[in-house]
C-alpha cells in the first residue's frame, strides 16, 4: 500500500509520498510515487500514483513516450491543467482496463488512483485526484488538500490545521506529521519519503528532499508531536 498527499494554498502547492510496495508479507520493496515533470518557468507538473504497480508504471511510462514525441500532443504541451487530468485519466483507465483484461479473476487488482498537481505560465496551481475509472475531482478551498492510498491515519491533522492560507513551512510540517502518524499506525506505509514544493507563480519545484528513516529532522518532529499529543491528552480534563 501507499500513502500521498498533496496540498493546495494560496502560496503554491506541497506534496508527500512514501515509497513501500506491498506484495504480501514477505514481499515488500521500495518504490519511487512521486513522479515530476519540469519546464521551469513556463510548467511543472507532478504525479503521485498509489494501487497496482504495473498499471501506475505503464501509464507514467506511456506519458513520458508522449512527451518524447517531437510535436505530439502531450501533459507539457496541451494548454490548461483540466486538459493535463484528462490526457491521465484516459490513459490510467485505458492502461488499467487492458491490464485487467489479462488477469481475469484477479482483474481487480489491476486498479490505481493517481494525485496531479502543477501549474501553467498564465495559470492557476491546480491539484486533482484522479480515479482507476479516468474520472476526477478537483481540489478547492474548501478542501484543500487530497489524498489517496492509507489516508485515515493521516487526515484529523490535516482537517484541523491546513487551510489555503497556510504557509508552505507549515504545510510541509502538516504533511510529515500527517504521515508520521500513518507510519506509526500502518506497516504498509514505509520510508523513505519524496517531498516536493511547488511555489505559486514560478513553474518549479523550488524543493525536492528525499528523507530516509535516519534523517534526524524528521525523527525529532516525530518525537515532539508524540510529545504534544500526550501533553495535550493529559491537560484534557473530563
Amino acid at each position: 500500500m501507499t500513502y500521498c498527499v498533496g496540498l493546495l494554498l494560496d502560496v503554491g502547492l506541497v506534496l508527500l509520498s512514501d515509497t513501500r510496495t506491498n506484495a504480501g508479507l514477505d514481499n515488500i520493496a521500495t518504490y519511487r510515487k512521486m513522479y515530476t515533470f519540469e519546464e521551469p518557468g513556463e510548467r511543472v507538473i507532478a504525479i503521485m500514483t498509489a494501487g497496482s504497480l504495473s498499471v501506475t508504471q505503464t501509464t507514467l511510462s506511456r506519458l513520458q513516450d508522449a512527451i518524447d514525441i517531437p510535436d505530439g500532443p502531450s501533459i507539457m504541451t496541451v494548454d490548461t491543467m483540466l486538459e493535463v487530468a484528462e490526457m491521465v485519466g484516459a490513459m490510467l483507465s485505458d492502461v488499467s482496463g487492458k491490464i485487467a483484461g489479462r488477469m481475469g479473476e484477479q482483474a481487480s487488482a489491476a486498479r490505481a488512483s493517481m494525485i496531479l498537481a502543477g501549474q501553467r505560465r498564465g495559470g492557476e496551481p491546480r491539484l486533482f485526484l484522479i480515479y482507476p475509472e479516468g474520472n476526477f475531482i478537483e481540489a478547492t478551498s474548501d478542501t484543500p488538500f487530497l489524498q489517496i492510498g492509507e489516508h485515515k491515519y493521516g487526515k484529523p491533522i490535516l482537517d484541523r490545521v491546513v487551510t489555503p492560507e497556510t504557509t508552505l513551512e507549515d504545510a510541509k510540517k502538516a504533511v510529515l506529521l500527517s504521515m508520521d502518524s500513518t507510519l506509526r499506525s500502518n506497516l504498509s506505509v514505509g520510508m523513505p519519503l519524496d517531498l516536493c514544493v511547488i511555489p505559486s507563480g514560478e513553474q518549479r519545484i523550488s524543493e525536492r528532499v528525499r528523507i530516509d528513516a535516519e534523517d534526524e529532522t524528521f525523527q525529532a518532529m516525530s518525537v515532539a508531536w508524540s510529545n504534544a499529543l500526550r501533553r495535550g491528552f493529559q491537560e484534557i480534563e473530563i
